[in-house]
C-alpha cells in the first residue's frame, strides 16, 4: 500500500534551518508530482511547494520563495524540503502529498503522510 512518512521536524529559533524528508513506498515514486503542504494552528491547509516527477520543474508559494528548497531523490524514493531563514509564521504541521495522476500536476492529492511538526520560536 502507499505510504508517505515525513521526518525532520522540530523546534528551531527564528532564522534557523530544518530539512524535512518524506520517504515514499508502495508506488512508482518517479512517476508523480509531489508536494509539501502545511497547516498552521487554527488555519486551513496551505500549499507550500511542489516538484515534477523528474525533479526539473518546481513551484513555490510566495510566502516561502527564496527561503525553502524542494528536491527529490528518485533513487531513494524520498522527497525533501530544505527550510532556511525560518520565521514564526512557518510554524505548522508539514505534510507531503502525492498527486493523483501519473506525471500530471493537478494539486489534487491522492495520498498524504501523517505530517511532521515544525515550530519556530525563540
Amino acid at each position: 500500500q502507499v505510504q508517505l512518512v515525513e521526518s525532520g521536524g522540530g523546534l528551531v529559533q527564528p532564522g534557523g534551518s530544518l530539512r524535512l524528508s518524506c520517504a515514499a513506498s508502495g508506488f512508482i515514486f518517479s512517476g508523480y508530482y509531489m508536494s509539501w503542504v502545511r497547516q498552521a494552528p487554527g488555519k486551513g491547509l496551505e500549499w507550500v511547494s511542489d516538484i515534477n516527477s523528474g525533479g526539473t520543474t518546481i513551484y513555490y508559494a510566495d510566502s516561502v520563495k527564496g527561503r525553502f528548497t524542494i528536491s527529490r531523490d528518485n533513487t531513494k524514493n524520498t522527497l525533501y524540503l530544505q527550510m532556511n531563514s525560518l520565521e514564526p509564521e512557518d510554524t505548522a504541521l508539514y505534510y507531503c502529498a502525492r498527486d493523483l495522476e501519473w506525471k500530471q500536476r493537478g494539486l489534487d492529492y491522492a495520498y498524504w503522510g501523517q505530517g511532521t511538526q515544525v515550530t519556530v520560536s525563540s
